[in-house]
This record gives C-alpha cells, structure tokens and sequence, in this order.
C-alpha cells in the first residue's frame, strides 16, 4: 500500500514539474487577441466572437492564434492583457484619450511570465495616432500621446519590469510605413526581436480562422529561431 502511495505521489510531483517547467507566456494585445471570457481584466473590450459568423469566422477559443501557439507548442498562458481597439499610445480614436487603456498603462500587469508577446500598433494606424520623434528617456506624459516616444517607452519598461523575461514584438501587415518602421528601429534599439507577419487572411479587418493559424505559424517559427 505504502508503494502504491508513494508510486502515485512521484507521478503527482513529476506532472507538477513538467507543468512548471513549461515556458509561460503573456500577450499584450488589442482585439486581434481578444475572446470574451479570456482577458484580463475581464473587463477589458472584446472583439470576438462576432454575433454573426458571417462578420468573421472565428468563434472557438482554440482557433484564436495565442491558444494555437501555446496548446500546439507546449507552453503555457500566463495572462492575456488584451484589450479592443487599444494603441499603443495614449492617443486613440477621434484624438480621444486612451490612457486608460494603451499599452504604456497595461504594461504593468502581465504576471510573470517567461515570454511576452506584445502585438500591437494596428489602431495606431487605423487611429491615426501623431507619429511624434523618436526619444528613448525622459518621457514627460505629455511624450506617450505620440507614438513614437511610447513605443520606446513601453519596451524600455517592459524591460525594466520584467528582466530575463524574452520579449517579442508581433508586427501586423496592414500597419502604415510610418508605424512599421517606427516599431522597428524602435525594437533595433532595445535589441527586441521583432515578428513581421506577412499574407495574414481577414476578414473585417480582423484574421479569419486562416489567418489565426498563419499568425500562430509564424509566431512559432520566429520563437523557435
């Protein structure tokens, strides 16, 4: 009996070793991330499922690119700070203010994960955000309105909040030049990977099924790399 016991706390210790040792990951993104009931804060915006299939076919969890990547390749979700129709900056729609929601503010609540995804810089573009110069320190509030200065601002804090944490910059293909090469020369400058997606398949400016398992693809390959 006492062999029996002790045969099944081993296997109870060696999956709780396995589990822990799976590499977690968080993801902070905007609706392209975003599933109703798997965000946190549950709070935060959603912008699937869509009510209508026909608006978009993506409407199980496990068609979004985040639970491909991780069920597929054996890791493990931290936390998924998404929010829909969130920049990067604080400047969002109509000029409004999105301070509440940018990324430079949700940066601080992402757990402790060993790799964070940021995928972001969409409603910049769609927003129109003020592009704004490159500054790398001294970021008065006033900076993070533009997007430049709070792309830079946000990996320098990631960094700084999260060292020995691998960070990664998703960027999608439908961004204008200026934001695209803005991610990147901001990203060169930190040494932050970054993912340029390319041929993703949408539907309503939004990834398909087809394209979920495309984002999930080449998010994978660049990790691997």
């Amino acid at each position: 009996m006492r062999r029996i016991l002790l045969f099944i706390l081993t296997v109870v210790a060696c999956v709780g070793m396995q589990a822990q040792s799976r590499r977690g990951i968080s993801i902070l993104g905007d609706s392209y991330s975003t599933f109703k009931g798997y965000v946190l804060p549950d709070s935060n915006y959603v912008w699937y499922p869509q009510e209508k299939a026909e608006n978009n076919d993506v409407q199980d969890i496990r068609q979004l690119w985040w639970h491909q990547l991780i069920r597929e390749h054996g890791y493990r979700l931290c936390q998924n700070n998404s929010f829909s129709g969130a920049t990067i900056c604080h400047t969002g729609y109509k000029g409004e203010d999105y301070s509440d929601r940018s990324y430079c503010t949700r940066l601080r609540y992402l757990g402790s994960p060993d790799i964070i995804l940021v995928f972001g810089g969409t409603n910049d573009t769609w927003a129109k955000s003020p592009i704004g110069d490159y500054k790398y320190s001294d970021w008065s509030r006033h900076d993070l309105f533009k997007f430049r200065p709070a792309m830079a601002y946000l990996l320098a804090n990631l960094q700084n909040r999260y060292p020995g944490t691998d960070i990664y910059v998703i960027i999608n293909d439908i961004l204008s030049e200026n934001v695209t090469i803005s991610m990147k020369t901001i990203c060169d400058h930190y040494h932050v990977p970054y993912i340029q997606l390319h041929d993703i398949d949408k539907q309503w400016g939004h990834p398909s099924q087809k394209g979920m398992t495309q984002i999930a693809e080449q998010v994978a390959e660049a990790i691997r790399d």
